[in-house]
């Protein structure tokens, strides 16, 4: 973790640097902090080549080393901020008592730290040399520090013979898919099976290996397991050892083993396994000696897409994703492992599904459970207390597991160890929001690097993608297309025993500690600790645990997040937190403003639940980013909601980013201040989108507005809207009528084309009760990639899409409409990739033939059983036109957890309205 404290002392002194809000007291400061600016940079340098260096070996002189440097930078940071914030506060006491406003601009002096920085810098270039030193070992120091070291640096031969082979449950489609791609007519070269580890990669391959159909198809076949550490030579002397004489050196030295192995492959029928491959050169190596014919194949094994997609040569090579376990199949998994052959006992069953279904779909963890579960006592008492994670079963189970996870994070790259960590902090099975771990991750300062920071949303997504790529977050929904072809994820999630190795090793490493008892409060545990995870938020009213969380890690704490389960009861929480960067405190309900907010000079980010107004004084927090403001579920008057402002001192804070201060609005005002970092401002309402407000924002990217109509309410509020359409960097727009119901028949006017910005990409409409005829405008929209009507977004029986009237959008959400009858014209839709119909009980009729190969999945969910019908025709016109990748996602809330999405109509499962007559009515 020294590379995630050296990136947040650089953003820390970047930001002290070139804050438009600090001056120094003495001109010299600048020199104290660039000399130590600039050793950051070396050193960060340094630790990046640890990941390309084949001189890494010595994990534990590494790890050690890491630790060093990462609590000397740590140490040196929690000086330094301290001091800032001390010299923070006490001009604002200075500037209330001599009854001043709060000064814009404050000045700071580092004079007193000059020893600090010039000690730093010396013992920073000692660290940077021995990394450096580490890096460039000699062979023979390496070796003698692998002694202990349990992977073996040459590959392993598998027999399949000494192979243990037991039943495979579940995975019969994957199964069948791999078996004929290397035996049937159209054969892959070389096909990838890519997922993480524990999920089944080799027990699958080793099935397929010593299938009998595969024996009798292949003259020979070989098994290496490559691991982490290997010697390309060893490996394709491996295969032929097995596929044919072993060679001599004097015949390797004559030919080359390349030679011997890819005439060997010409001449023979062979099967190849490459198992557990950590690198391209793997098959880079390999793939020559492979004939284009595909007359022999290669299986590879790995956790990494990279290395998948490095095998990819050519229209016979491919990848196969494995995916976790279902329901059915974890039970299986687990009665087999436990009772065999025998049956389970009738009142162990429930529960033992339960425990199955914990397991979230991963084989290993199914496995290490029944292992445990078999030997201890098989009672209903027992397995409740197991399902119910109330007894050591599943940490055991995880600690069982470390070994196995742990090279997926230690071989990570420098930039991504600390970002997989950080998915720890969310509670197991917690769908993480896209947008709010990016915002947190920019908030914490710890991951993106400063030369990333203009375009840091991009930055995060991209290591969000490397995560995904080496297997270790799951995309749980996707969201819209912004680009053909690209889809971006809105939820993610991380399994559980990937989220207890991460919370263990951030304990270790002092990047956070989760709290989910009274007994994870004690001392030795959140000592040092950097961050504080609150999984139950009733801990916070215990006192024995508010001092401990005072007295033993407040001075150095940066983020307090309470992600427990929402509490309505006010709990305090900490004042003492002087450094803190984050607060997310959503879940808590609080009655009043916790004043102690505003001594925080250093936040970044806070989210509370909080009803009442924003006092003024908010302004003082001037390094806050991100501002959101939710509020506990009661019963308000309309009028009381959208008459309510933020203070008009928000405009005095420069840094915000992203404001989601629900039921409010932001005040107009006579000042000349703007908030030109803001790029988010969401749960306002069209009291905001006055042209003296936006002409403020101008740089504004994602808006949302919410409308919440009085009984007597006409149409002229929908004209504040037209204001919009000067926002010429917006590219996402939702605006919803919170309550239809109320409208009365009021229905806003047509929204002029003008009013949406030329560079709209995502439009989400909800309440407004348009006719459909209005479309016309949005078709206009040709930048538009993202429509969602939701809502009775617009109303009436029908809706036809003409041929001169196309839309640009490549994903559709139509969900809550009276819409019965909807034609699309030929090349109404000509770049639809996703459809998605929801809760549409009238719509019977779908006169619509896609005329692209694009489109990829279609979407149904508890609609008319004439509509699922026609979606059926659709989708077998695509496959008899020769395009196959169209998918079909159909669920009836009367299945409710059934829901099976396919890729591809061959493997398809259909669902319960296909069961239903088609003169069964409507579904209403």
């Amino acid at each position: 973790m020294a590379y995630a404290a050296v990136i947040s002392l650089m953003n820390t002194i970047e930001g002290l640097h070139n804050s438009s809000r600090i001056t120094f007291d003495v001109t010299p400061c600048p020199e104290i902090i660039e000399p130590a600016y600039e050793e950051l940079k070396s050193l960060q340098e340094v630790l990046k080549r640890l990941d390309g260096s084949s001189k890494s070996g010595s994990r534990k002189k590494v790890n050690a080393l890491d630790a060093q440097i990462r609590d000397f930078i740590s140490q040196f940071e929690d000086k330094l901020e301290s001091h800032i914030s001390n010299q923070f506060l006490s001009q604002s006491i200075e500037s209330i008592n001599g009854d001043e406003s709060h000064p814009l601009l404050v000045s700071i002096d580092l004079q007193d730290l000059r020893q600090d920085f010039c000690s730093f810098v010396e013992m920073a270039k000692r660290m940077e040399e021995c990394v450096d030193r580490l890096i460039n070992m000699t062979e023979e120091e390496e070796d003698d520090d692998d002694d202990d070291d349990d992977e073996v640096v040459f590959s392993r031969i598998d027999f399949s013979g000494n192979m243990p082979h037991s039943k495979m449950v579940g995975f019969s489609d994957l199964f069948d898919l791999i078996k004929d791609g290397i035996t049937g007519d159209e054969r892959f070269r070389a096909l990838s099976i890519v997922g993480m580890a524990g999920i089944g990669k080799t027990t699958l391959v080793n099935e397929i290996f010593q299938d009998k159909l595969v024996v009798t198809q292949y003259d020979c076949r070989a098994w290496v397991k490559v691991g982490r550490k290997f010697l390309l030579h060893e490996i394709a002397r491996d295969i032929l050892a097995q596929v044919e004489h072993p060679v001599t050196d004097k015949e390797i030295a004559e030919k080359g083993v390349a030679f011997y192995l890819k005439d060997t492959l010409k001449k023979k029928r062979c099967l190849i396994v490459l198992d557990d491959v950590w690198d391209r050169s793997v098959w880079d190596y390999l793939r020559s000696s492979f004939p284009q014919d595909p007359n022999s194949q290669a299986l590879l094994t790995t956790r990494l897409q990279e290395v998948a997609k490095g095998a990819l040569n050519s229209s016979i090579d491919g990848i196969k994703e494995m995916r976790f376990l279902d329901k059915e199949e974890s039970w299986d998994l687990l009665h087999d492992k436990v009772f065999g052959e025998d049956s389970c006992p009738l009142k162990l069953e429930k529960v033992g599904k339960k425990i199955a279904e914990n397991c979230e779909g991963l084989p290993l963890l199914i496995v290490r459970v029944a292992g445990l579960l078999s030997k201890a006592e098989k009672t209903p008492e027992y397995w409740n207390e197991v399902a119910e994670k109330q007894n050591s079963v599943f940490v055991d189970a995880y600690n069982q597991m470390i070994e196995v996870l742990y090279p997926s994070y230690e071989y990570l790259p420098q930039h991504l160890k600390a970002c997989f960590l950080y998915m720890g902090v969310f509670p197991q099975k917690y769908e993480i929001p896209r947008s709010k771990l990016i915002n947190m991750w920019i908030a914490e300062g710890t991951f993106l690097e400063p030369s990333m920071l203009e375009k840091s949303e991009y930055h995060a997504i991209n290591y969000l993608n490397e995560l995904t790529s080496n297997s270790l977050v799951s995309f749980q929904r996707a969201t819209c297309w912004w680009l053909v072809g690209q889809e971006l994820m809105k939820t993610l999630s991380i399994h559980s025993a990937l989220g207890y190795m991460a919370t263990k090793i951030a304990r270790m490493t002092n990047f956070f500690h989760v709290l989910r008892s009274r007994f994870d409060g004690l001392e030795e545990d959140i000592k040092l600790q950097h961050r504080l995870c609150i999984h139950n938020n009733i801990l916070l009213g215990i006192k024995e645990f508010y001092k401990s969380e005072e007295n033993d890690c407040a001075s150095i704490v940066r983020s307090l997040l309470c992600f427990g389960p929402y509490y309505k009861y006010p709990v305090p929480v900490s004042v003492n937190l002087r450094l803190l960067r984050v607060l997310d405190a959503l879940n808590i309900r609080f009655y009043e403003f916790p004043l102690m907010v505003l001594k925080l000079v250093q936040l970044r980010y806070l989210a509370l639940t909080y009803n009442g107004n924003l006092p003024t004084s908010i302004s003082k927090v001037r390094s806050l980013q991100f501002l959101i403001i939710h509020r506990h579920v009661s019963i308000q008057s309309c009028l009381d909601l959208s008459c309510t402002y933020v203070p008009l001192e928000i405009w005095d804070m420069q840094e915000l980013k992203h404001i989601e201060v629900m039921g409010s609005n932001l005040p107009d005002s006579n000042c000349s201040h703007s908030l030109k970092k803001l790029s988010r401002l969401l749960g306002v309402s069209a009291y905001s989108c006055t042209t003296g407000v936006l002409e403020r924002i101008s740089n504004l990217k994602k808006l949302g507005i919410q409308i919440e109509l009085l009984p007597d309410e006409d149409s002229s509020l929908f004209g504040r809207l037209n204001c919009i359409g000067t926002l010429n960097k917006l590219d996402s727009l939702k605006c919803v009528v919170v309550n239809p119901e109320m409208s009365c028949g009021v229905i806003p006017p047509p929204a002029p084309c003008s009013m949406f910005p030329p560079n709209l990409r995502k439009l989400t409409l909800s309440g407004l009760g348009y006719p459909w005829e209005y479309m016309s405008i949005i078709a206009k929209l040709e930048n538009l990639t993202v429509l969602k009507l939701q809502c009775y977004a617009f109303q009436g029986p029908r809706w036809e899409i003409k041929e001169n009237e196309p839309f640009a959008f490549g994903f559709l959400q139509i969900e809550d409409t009276d819409l019965a009858e909807w034609k699309v014209a030929p090349g109404g839709m000509p770049w639809i990739r996703k459809l998605s119909i929801k809760h549409c009980y009238n719509l019977e009729e779908l006169n619509w033939e896609p005329d692209n190969y694009m489109i990829s999945k279609i979407e149904v969910v508890d609609c008319n059983p004439s509509l699922v019908a026609r979606v059926n025709q659709i989708e077998a016109a695509q496959l008899a036109r020769q395009y196959p990748n169209l998918g079909i996602s159909l669920h009836s809330s009367w299945d409710d957890g059934k829901l099976k999405s396919t890729t591809t109509p061959v493997e398809r499962v259909r669902t319960f309205w296909d069961k239903v007559p088609l003169n069964s009515g409507n579904m209403i």
